[in-house]
């Protein structure tokens, strides 16, 4: 029975996103055993790359269909046998680009001579006879795994590790010159939907106030706080703070959950109060406080502490709307010079890169 290419490919990018949005978050990455680590290393770091995406689609196949002998990568084979080149090319491959993992253009398999099998016999068609040992140790070790569970645990370290290879690598951002603001809508939209431990909606929030602050020439110093740094640690107002002549204009908070009562209280306690400052704004993504907290702020404003709530893509787009196409070319300036930062991970810039693909696709 063959694969099923869309099945196969849902299965890679669903796996690869939920290891991305975990990483993001500062959780552990998938583990293995010092073995099948040890042998990884030695694939992911030798410059025949074929190997590491031939072992990809090894692994994908034999979860999907354990009767298929992935040794055998070409159809002539034999009845268990299957084109690993065809699998390469409509579901590995594709993968990797819209991804920007680092990988070969063609198919992998041109690195082999046509008939070769991964089978101790053939280790002098390649010139790679350290990475074809690992490799062939990884498949080995890929052929005695009988859970689904098993075979999935491998697949997604090996998942991790084209992250962390892409994350060593360079990836260049796709550049745009304008865009008209149907396509705004889309793409903040699009970006907002990507799981990235907060960053985007940050970059989307910081990137704006430095568009009005260049529009409008004003004469603000906006300081941005990296993810997981702590505001009280650092004295900042939080996640954004927007000064003038020394002075806190205001602060911002973006987050990705409701804001509540006890969220709102810690942060009064902590940061509006302490630091005297007047206006302070939570930026979210689509979720208005709950009724509590939104009473809370009208109490807070009676005492002088005025707490906003933003829902991001509204604001961006009411503001976009309002500067005109030469404030929207000063946003793609500064949204790509945002992203050009050598702490933005890679996985962000990598989601730049495929929402604007998507969006100016015909």
């Amino acid at each position: 029975m063959p694969i099923d290419r869309a099945e196969a490919r849902r299965i890679l990018v669903d796996a690869f996103a939920s290891i991305e949005a975990d990483l993001l978050q500062g959780r552990n990455p998938p583990s293995a055993d010092a073995s099948l680590a040890e042998w990884c290393r030695v694939l992911f770091e030798t410059s025949s790359q074929g190997f590491r995406e031939a072992l990809l689609g090894c692994a994908l196949v034999h979860l999907l269909d354990p009767s298929i002998n992935i040794r055998l990568p070409y159809v002539k084979q034999g009845p268990s046998s299957i084109s690993l080149r065809m699998f390469d090319q409509n579901v590995v491959n594709p993968f990797m680009q819209e991804k920007r993992i680092p990988g070969t253009k063609g198919p992998y398999l041109s690195m082999f001579r046509r008939g070769y099998q991964f089978t101790e016999e053939y280790p002098s068609s390649n010139k790679d006879p350290i990475g074809n040992r690992a490799f062939l140790d990884c498949i080995a070790r890929l052929e005695s795994l009988r859970s689904k569970e098993e075979k999935k645990a491998f697949l997604n370290y090996l998942l991790y590790c084209f992250w962390d290879l892409r994350e060593k690598s360079v990836v260049p951002l796709t550049r745009i010159r304008r865009l008209a603001l149907s396509q705004y809508d889309r793409l903040i939209s699009g970006l907002l939907s990507v799981p990235s431990g907060g960053r985007i909606p940050v970059v989307l929030v910081v990137t704006t106030f430095h568009t009005l602050k260049q529009f409008f020439n004003l004469g603000w110093t906006i300081d941005c706080q990296g993810i997981n740094v702590s505001d009280a640690a650092s004295g900042a107002g939080g996640d954004i703070t927007i000064t003038e002549d020394g002075n806190i204009l205001m602060a911002i908070e973006v987050t990705e959950r409701i804001v509540d009562r006890s969220r709102l209280v810690s942060t009064f306690n902590t940061k509006i109060a302490p630091a005297g400052i007047v206006d302070y704004l939570f930026f979210t993504k689509a979720a208005k406080p709950d009724s509590e907290a939104a009473a809370l702020a009208d109490q807070y404003f009676a005492q002088g502490h005025e707490v906003t709530f933003l829902e991001i893509k509204n604001w961006m787009l009411t503001i976009l709307s309002t500067i005109g196409s030469k404030g929207r070319a000063i946003f793609i300036t500064e949204i790509l010079k945002q992203l050009d930062k050598p702490e933005i991970p890679k996985a962000v810039k990598a989601a730049w890169n495929e929402q604007v693909s998507v969006m100016i696709s015909p």
